[in-house]
């Protein structure tokens, strides 16, 4: 198959999973709190026996309190080694990294061998952005660049060899997920996208919000009714790009 086919079969899905001796997993199973997986900096299939990756995460939660306890479970944790903390956020600057109010960027070394990121990549399901892990759950946005019809043989591959429980939570065709985005962000006038736009990236849309629409009418120099309308506009044409009344502006 051709690198252009197999982009224009390719699917996207959010795989919900668990897998055995995980420390991300066993953490989270036992407190409140999650913890974000960025990207690991060195191969494992070029390791040699005994030796470890390091890797980029983040743990987040609503309180200090709350991620501190995750870390320590984390570094007590015989399946991981030492916590090399990098930043701590808080408030709205966390909430453009994390889900939670608080949260701590660290570096954490540990056995590749656990790990089922290398077990996906073999039967075609390519990491497409930081996997979750909540309540002792893991969640992963995937592409698959085979056929659609694959995708359950592959599942079944991967649980065989990792032990994993798996759930496809989402699916969707990569080649109908991108442009139907854009043709409803295309619907909008210029000022309706970036209102929006700025909301989204600032968490005006997660619960609980990472800034306020007073707060967030102050960035853009508008008033807060004017920054509500706009809002209001964007959000209908979103939800309903071909009806008539969302032509108007």
């Amino acid at each position: 198959m051709s690198a252009r086919t197999a982009t224009a079969t390719g699917t996207r899905l959010t795989l919900d999973l668990w897998h055995p001796n995980c420390w991300a997993i066993e953490a989270t199973d036992r407190l409140p709190g999650g913890i974000l997986a960025h990207a690991i900096y060195n191969a494992p299939e070029t390791l040699g026996n005994g030796e470890t990756v390091n890797g980029l995460f983040t743990a987040y939660g609503e309180t200090a309190d709350e991620v501190e306890r995750l870390l320590d479970a984390i570094e007590e944790s015989d399946r991981a080694g030492e916590v090399r903390e990098l930043q701590e956020r808080f408030g709205r600057s966390a909430a453009r990294v994390a889900p939670g109010r608080v949260a701590r960027e660290f570096f954490l070394e540990y056995d590749p061998g656990e790990m089922i990121c290398p077990v996906l990549l073999r039967n075609g399901f390519v990491h497409s952005a930081p996997s979750r892990i909540e309540g002792g759950r893991e969640y992963w946005k995937v592409c698959f660049a085979g056929e659609r019809s694959e995708i359950e043989e592959k599942l079944d591959a991967v649980r065989e060899e990792s032990g994993a429980e798996i759930s496809v939570a989402r699916i969707a065709s990569s080649d109908t997920v991108e442009p139907e985005r854009e043709r409803r962000l295309g619907t909008l006038t210029p000022t309706q996208r970036d209102v929006f736009e700025l909301a989204r990236e600032e968490g005006y849309y997660q619960w609980p919000r990472g800034i306020s629409a007073r707060e967030l009418a102050a960035e853009l120099d508008i008033s807060k009714t004017t920054l509500l309308e706009h809002l209001r506009k964007a959000e209908a044409k979103l939800l309903d790009p071909d009806a008539e009344s969302n032509r108007l502006s």
